[in-house]
């Protein structure tokens, strides 16, 4: 293909992504960097026959003014992402020099919370990635070694999840798990404990988070795994049996490695949605015990004063943790690409 031709091909692609994509993420560095104005305090005296009083109101004509004038705000530079609800590097050294032990400066920084989000989204994503994998695997060679007459039902159940729209999916969930739900009765009935909840323990709430995520994904994971078994040489397979092979010995030597792309690509789209998590934390009302980077994003936004250059900041530093967690994947992407072409 001629350079030419090739450009006029591309053109589009790259307009799209210049509009939607770079210039957005401009914008949102560039929010990140200015903070509200401080409304105009006008202070006056008033005199009376016992004195004179001063009073402060403020002027919102001039504050108007100002902010027609710089509608971004005022230039504060990175101080956004260094304040107690981001990086909070001035609270970060205070706790390293008063606490006398790791276990309290971690606590310290636990209650920040930035960290406690940023805690939670990585655990979220290095647990529920990884499972999904596993058992949208073992789905697919479940489904592929059935009769043909139940592979249409089993799929169909299968794919529940996907149909199902994930905020409502979580908040069916958590009416379930609630205390007078069918899930949370039966807990009690088999703990025998009236008062078992699973919404009052942090630790049981991210389990169920966890197990919400590991079940909506799951299904995407097995149509492409189950997708990719039927494009596994079958004449390998039939030299692996031949050979006495087991099983399980087709599946680690022949079938996973004929995979692995696929393993590859899943865990791209996972590790890139579950950074992002966020409906499960508003359908369970975990913001609590189990908040995410998302979340207080979203909590900034609807908050009664809107925190443009807080939401923003909180942005810029999600979308660098996304490169960060993706950046070693996409190496072994390149650098098995580049082994191919060799």
């Amino acid at each position: 293909m001629r350079n030419k031709t090739f450009f006029w091909f591309i053109l589009p692609s790259l307009a799209a992504m210049f509009l939607f994509i770079a210039l957005p993420l401009v914008s949102v560095v560039v929010q990140s960097m200015f903070i509200e104005h401080e409304q105009v305090i006008v202070v006056t005296e008033n005199c009376g026959p016992f004195g004179c009083a001063q009073e402060s109101s403020v002027d919102t004509e001039a504050t108007a003014k100002l902010k027609e004038e710089r509608p971004l705000g005022r230039f504060a530079g990175l101080s956004t992402y260094m304040d107690r609800g981001h990086l909070a590097t001035k609270e970060i050294a205070e706790a390293w020099r008063t606490q006398d032990s790791l276990g309290g400066f971690f606590s310290e920084i636990y209650n920040l919370p930035f960290y406690k989000a940023l805690f939670f989204t990585l655990a979220y994503t290095f647990v529920v990635t990884p499972l999904v994998i596993v058992f949208g695997l073992m789905i697919a060679l479940g489904v592929n070694r059935i009769t043909p007459i139940l592979k249409g039902p089993t799929i169909f159940l299968s794919l529940l999840p996907m149909i199902i729209t994930p905020l409502i999916g979580s908040l069916i969930l958590f009416w379930m798990i609630d205390a007078q739900g069918v899930i949370g009765k039966t807990l009690q009935w088999m703990f025998d404990d009236s008062n078992l909840s699973l919404k009052a323990s942090p630790a049981l709430t991210w389990m169920t988070v966890m197990f919400y995520g590991i079940w909506s994904s799951a299904p995407f994971a097995f149509v492409v795994f189950y997708a990719g078994l039927q494009t596994v040489n079958t004449d390998s397979l039939e030299a692996a049996m031949i050979d006495g092979a087991t099983r399980w010995q087709q599946i680690r030597f022949v079938v996973i490695p004929h995979l692995m792309p696929l393993v590859t690509f899943i865990a791209l789209i996972q590790l890139m949605d579950n950074f992002k998590v966020f409906e499960p934390v508003v359908g369970f009302s975990a913001q609590a015990n189990a908040p995410s980077l998302s979340y207080i994003i979203y909590a900034d936004m609807r908050s009664d004063i809107i925190r443009f250059n807080s939401a923003a900041a909180t942005s810029v530093l999600t979308v660098l943790g996304v490169i960060i967690i993706l950046f070693p994947v996409l190496m072994r992407t390149w650098r098995d690409f580049k082994g191919k072409a060799a």
